[in-house]
Parts: C-alpha cells; structure tokens; sequence
C-alpha cells in the first residue's frame, strides 16, 4: 500500500481550472534571470537579523562568488549579441540590456547591505575593517612597514606607451588604473599607468593588538597598496586612480572531435583560461569617468558591464576575513554530523550490505560512511577491484589516497575522472596524471559527453563466487562539500543494481554498445525518455479518474520537453510539487495552464543538492534517486544515472527528509508565482482560536533534520505528500 497522499498544498482539479482559450500558450520564464532570482534568494540570508553575524557576511560572499561564475559563463553570448546588433533569437541587445539592469540591481543590494548593515554591525561588535583615513600613526607606520617587507617587492608598475601596451590582466584579478601628471625619467609624457597586484598576496592583513588599541582591526590589500601609489611613481605626481577587476569568460572550449590527447588539450586550455573575452568591468565607485571610459575600451565592453561599486571590488574574497575571526557565538553554532544511522561503527560494509541496502543522508549523517567503505574495500585482501567515477573531489582528498593505497595493494582500479569538470579541470587532470602514474586504469569517459554519475563499484571474491557491492549519489566524492551539500549516498549489493553499474562502466571504458539495464535509466540513452513517459502515464491516468502524483526535488528545471509533459500532465489533474533550489523556467500557478503545478525553492544553511523523483499512480508509487537534473545538457549530453529505491522503509525514509519536510518548510522556502516572481513562505503566525494572528515559531527542514540527527531519533509516522 503506498503511503503518500496527495493532501498537501493540493492545486486545483482539472474541472475546477477556468477554462483555456483556443491557442493559449506557456510563455517560459527566462533562465538567466531565474539564476539572478536564485542569488536574491541566497542574499536574502545576508539580510536576516536573527543569521549569525558571520554568517551573514558569508552569505553575502556566495552571492558574489555565484554572480563570478554567472559572469563567466553566462554573460558572453547576450554581450555578442548586443556587440553585433542582433534584434532576434535568445540572445539579443534586449536581452543583454534587462540581464545587465538585473545583475546591476543585485550588485547594487549587495553593497548597500555590506556598507549600511554589515560593517556598522561589526564594528559594533569591535571588528573594524581601517581605511587609510581611519588609521593613526602607529598604525599607518606598521602598514607601511609590512608593505615595504611584503607587497611592494612583487609589485611593478607598468606606465603605458607604445614599448609599454596595456598589460594583459588576469580574470578576476585585483589591479589599480593610475592618472600620473608630470614626465617620466626619459621626458615624455605617459599619463596612465597600471599596477597589478599578485594573486598571492592575502587581500586582508589583521593588525596585531601592539598598534590595534585592543580592538580587532583588519585592513584590507587595495587600502594598503591606495595608500602607497604616490611613492610607486617617484618624481610623478599621482591625480586620478581606482582599483579595477575584468571578469572574462571562462568556459573551456575544447573541440574533442579534433584532440588526439584530451587531457594535454585541456590543460593547454587551463592556460589561456584567466585570459578571455572580457564581459564586466568592476571599478570603484569614485572612479574618473575618463578612467573608466579608458579601461571600456581596452577591454571592448560597453557602458553597461561597467559597474561602480562602493567597497572592495571582489567581496568574495572576504571571506579571508571570516577566516580570520574567532568569534564563536558570530557564528552557526557548530553541528556534528551523525554516524550514518543505517550503519554500525565497526560492522564490516559487506556483511551489513548482504542483509539489505542502506542509505546516508548528507551532511546531517556523515560522509564518512562512504570513506569507510572504501577504506574496508581497499584493506580487505578478497576485494579484487574497485572502480569509481570522479567528478569533484577537490584538490586534497582522502578518497584519492584510499584509490592510490589500492593500487599498491595490487588490486585493479578503473577510475573514470571527468576532466571537463567546469573550475575543477586542473585538480583532476592532476590526479588522473598521479593514478595512471601508479598503474591505475584511467579513463576519460565517452566524448563529447560529460561523466557527471557518481558511482563506486567494489567486486570481491566470495568463496567460489564474485559479488558486488556498490555505492550511489546524487552528490560528489568531495569530503569538503560533503559537509556543506545536502546528499543522498546509496548502498547495496543488489545484483541487479550492481550489474547495472558494471555494465556503465564497461560502456565507459570499452564505449561498446550498452546492454539493456535491469533497474537503472541512463543519459543520454534513456533517462529522458523514461522520465516523459513516467510523466505522460500519470497524465493519462488522471484522465481515466486514477489519482496521480508527482513530487520532484532537484537543483535546476530548465528541460522544455519535461516541462511540456509536466504542464500537459498538469492540465490533465495530475498534482504536482516541483522543490526546485535554482534556476527554473516552468511558471507555476498560470491560470488554466499549471494551476496544478507548484514550484517552491529552500534555502538553508546547506546548499541544497540531492535529486529525488516520486511518482504515484493510484496505489503504485515509485521513488528515484538520480544525479541528474531536468536540465537539457544533463539529459542529453552528459552521462547521468537515476536508479529505484526498491525497499520500503527506505524509500519512506526518503519521502518523508527529502519531500514531506521540504513541502512543509515554514521558514526557508520560497513559493514561485504565476508571474515569475518568488515569495518567501512565513508561517510565524495563524490564526489564533478567535481569529487574531498568533506567533508561532515555524521551522526550517534543515534545521528539523539536523536536529533529528543530533539526537539520533526519528519519528516512525508515515508521511504522505
């Protein structure tokens, strides 16, 4: 019997909709703006009162970092459009100009939070971040001394004529535009002048309480290097100058048709990466408009990618000041992630695995129970082979050392590392290089297509037989972000599962022909197709009075082919809840279109990242795990797995953490409207038993589960959504 109901946030029956005139179609919403919305929303922690301190500041760094990557791979066609006049098509001069008044919007937020609200509540708090004015004369004089001893040797100023063109500057490097009056040592006139500064230089430099006063002052790089341009340029008189920062596309472009050696081509591309086009330009907000105007043009970029900013010109990198505090009670208060409950410290894996699957949920459970796993696998002399896939691990892992141990071992490891893995290309070219230098089977995946499954496949001798035993994720193997993402990890030694995953790897590595799988869909073979159908069968059930269900958890909605089954399953009375954490084109509530459709996004402590699709029809009901998203790119050119949770009282497990707390969250949830817009859900008051509004205290489905973990106890109610 299934125990999912479909009485929460129930939408409308399809005979309840108004009806729907001749002709009438969805108009998407647009997907770059949905990802600026999604960044609001990430903003809006920054903006929270009751947010650690921080915290607060921290948050406001992600966005900054997110509008970075945003940058870099979004805005380089809607800038060559507007170059080249286009009018038509999906990226146009229109299309470039709302993209850029939205991203200046946020921008702008950003700043007024960080100088109106963050710094003065820091500095209430005694942490103080100096400007040259502020500062004393034991302080300017300690400054001083550390810019002598430790930035003004790597710095070289480079006044422009025609032996000294501008210089080429790095992405996202932190640089200063100078207005120089007077001539040079060779009597000419040269009036700009750009002085780089090294990437490896910290941008913020606590003062030490000698010259602090007792306080906690902290002074950052571009104040230091403003206050010393003068003595940079001696005989020089130093007039107009700002600090400035380029952000360059940075999309590897590699034509793998064309490449011989993938992993040289790519790392040949790594060099040329931080020297793109150039599509924004970050100047201080005091800057001269005939500075500003010069660096336009030497970057090609035209008054709309200028923006003036009023601080710091990259605050992501603040977040070496929250490294550089100690104050606990400005903090998250720290959580300890649980032992995985469906495991015992100290069983063996592959005994617990023989009696039935088991599942970790990250990082309220820790990520530590896949690295056991892997730790007995590499100890045991009967595991003969381990074959993984990698995506993102990081730069240092224990998981690599434990693949790395394996091969000393003698056992044979297949590791199928994705090189093109966008920001992390040159963390794994760097370990492929180490494990096939160690004899390890590398592999590179299929080209043209991105390896973004994640898997780990163990064979072990049995007596007389071999027996498999696999691990499963809708995340990463990444220790570090397995501590930061909400993940499902999959355990089993069901044979047909783990025949499915050998039969993956093997396509992987030989790119023979893929038998038809037991249990698993993959891209771009079959999950796409699997999923519509899944979809368009709920449809025509509705249709025959059979009620039908449908909830989605996952990170991005951007798919038309799955949003046209959905809103045609929609329309047919199939309710459906849509838990989407990013960028999602589907407008939900439109009137005689997808009443039956909502779309809510959560925003925690934790970045949200597992995938769950639930499906219901009647009294069937079937639950996914997947690494994918219902993105185009993820259906039809990457490798992606979605599998079954077969086992009851897992799969309700499942709905209840991962759908029934994310469809009740009263706290950090946000609602999309019929008009594209986001609301955030406030369930702080009701009304009261006269009518009045009463507070109550509403709660986040992060923080219910982590709370739920910290006392290892769990409700055994079957929910239903």
């Amino acid at each position: 019997m299934p125990v999912v109901p479909d009485n929460f946030a129930s939408s409308p029956a399809l005979d309840d909709s108004p009806p729907v005139a001749a002709g009438s179609t969805l108009t998407l919403l647009d997907r770059d703006h949905s990802i600026l919305a999604f960044n609001e929303r990430v903003l809006d922690w920054a903006y929270r009162p009751e947010v650690p301190l921080i915290e607060r500041l921290r948050y406001l760094c992600i966005v900054s970092s997110n509008l970075d990557e945003f940058f870099e791979v979004r805005m380089a066609p809607h800038l060559a459009a507007n170059t080249a006049g286009d009018r038509k098509g999906n990226y146009t001069v229109d299309s470039f100009a709302r993209l850029s008044e939205a991203a200046h919007t946020l921008v702008g937020r950003q700043y007024a939070l960080y100088n109106g609200e963050l710094m003065p509540t820091f500095a209430k708090e005694g942490i103080h971040v100096i400007s040259h004015g502020e500062r004393n004369a034991a302080q300017r004089k300690w400054l001083s001394d550390y810019y002598e001893r430790e930035v003004r040797p790597l710095l070289i100023p480079v006044g422009l004529d025609p032996a000294h063109p501008f210089p080429q500057v790095a992405n996202k490097s932190l640089n200063f535009i100078v207005r120089l009056s007077g001539k040079d040592a060779f009597g000419r006139e040269n009036p700009i002048a750009i002085v780089k500064v090294p990437r490896v230089l910290p941008r913020m430099i606590a003062m030490p309480a000698r010259v602090s006063g007792g306080k906690k002052l902290f002074v950052a790089l571009s104040s230091i290097v403003r206050a010393h341009l003068q003595g940079m340029f001696p005989g020089r008189e130093v007039g107009d100058f700002s600090q400035f920062r380029v952000t360059r596309h940075s999309d590897l472009a590699v034509d793998e048709e064309d490449v011989k050696n993938l992993r040289t081509a790519l790392r040949q591309g790594l060099q040329h990466r931080h020297f793109g086009q150039a599509v924004r330009l970050e100047v201080s907000a005091s800057c001269a408009e005939s500075l500003a105007s010069f660096l336009l043009a030497q970057f090609d970029l035209p008054p709309e990618a200028l923006y003036r900013v009023h601080g710091p010109v990259n605050l992501a990198r603040l977040t070496q000041l929250i490294d550089l505090l100690e104050e606990p009670q400005l903090r998250f208060a720290p959580y300890q992630a649980s032992y995985p409950v469906s495991l015992s410290p100290g069983q063996s894996f592959f005994e617990r695995l023989q009696a039935g699957d088991a599942l970790i949920h990250q990082p309220f459970e820790s990520f530590e129970g896949v690295l056991a796993f892997l730790r007995e696998a590499v100890q045991d002399p009967q595991v003969l082979a381990i074959k993984q896939t990698i995506y993102r691990t990081g730069a240092d892992s224990e998981l690599m050392e434990l693949l790395r141990e394996a091969v000393r071992r003698g056992k044979e490891v297949t590791v199928v590392v994705e090189l093109k893995a966008r920001f992390d290309e040159e963390a794994n070219i760097n370990w492929a290089e180490m494990l096939e230098s160690i004899g390890a089977q590398v592999v590179y995946g299929v080209v043209g297509l991105k390896t973004h499954a994640k898997m780990l496949l163990v064979t072990r001798r049995e007596g007389k037989a071999m027996r498999r035993y696999g691990h499963l994720s809708t995340g990463n193997y990444n220790p570090r972000t397995a501590r930061l993402y909400t993940d499902i990890s999959h355990l089993t030694a069901d044979p047909l599962l783990t025949a499915d995953m050998e039969a993956v790897f093997v396509h992987m590595a030989s790119q023979s022909r893929l038998p038809k799988l037991n249990r698993m869909w993959m891209a771009p073979f079959d999950l796409h197709r699997n999923l519509i159908a899944r979809i368009d069968a709920l449809g025509a059930a509705a249709v025959r009075g059979v009620p039908a269900r449908i909830v989605v958890k996952m990170n991005a909605l951007t798919d038309e082919a799955l949003i046209a089954s959905l809103v045609g399953a929609g329309r047919k009375g199939v309710k459906i809840d849509l838990i989407v954490r990013g960028a999602c084109t589907l407008p939900a509530q439109v009137p005689g279109l997808t009443d039956n459709i909502r779309v809510r996004s959560v925003i925690g402590r934790f970045l949200e990242h597992s995938r769950v699709f639930y499906f219901r029809e009647g009294e069937d009901e079937a639950l996914y795990l997947s690494s994918a998203d219902w993105m185009n790119r993820n259906m039809l050119r990457r490798i992606e797995l979605a599998w079954p949770v077969t086992d009851p009282v897992l799969r309700q497990r499942l709905i209840d953490e991962c759908l029934v707390a994310y469809l009740h969250d009263g706290r950090d949830a946000w609602d999309l409207g019929a008009d594209g817009s986001y609301r955030r859900v406030n369930h702080d008051t009701h009304q009261g038993e006269e009518g009045a509004p009463r507070a109550v205290q509403a709660h986040g489905a992060q923080t219910a589960l982590m709370v739920r973990y910290s006392s290892r106890g769990r409700s055994r109610a079957a929910s239903r959504v």
